[in-house]
């Protein structure tokens, strides 16, 4: 193999891994797609174990209503 034919292989590798990292990038950046893989995974999560799920909105619950109530009774 000559020297310049080891330069263009080097050059066409260095090629393929820019793409696969820009790849990488756009991926990471395509927020439809990350929210589409969250959304999965929290309902994959909640269909395998619902408890820690339901005490989560449970707590939200009761924090939203102890500042409304807060709200409600402070003296402004």
């Amino acid at each position: 193999m000559s020297a310049e034919d080891d330069i263009q292989a080097r050059v066409a590798e260095t090629r393929a891994e820019l793409e696969n990292t820009l790849d990488a990038i756009e991926d990471k950046l395509n927020v439809p797609k990350q929210v589409e893989k969250l959304t999965k995974r929290a309902e994959a999560s909640y269909e395998k174990n619902p408890v820690p799920w339901i005490a989560g909105a449970a707590t939200v619950a009761v924090g939203v209503v102890a500042l409304v109530a807060w709200a409600l009774s402070s003296d402004d």
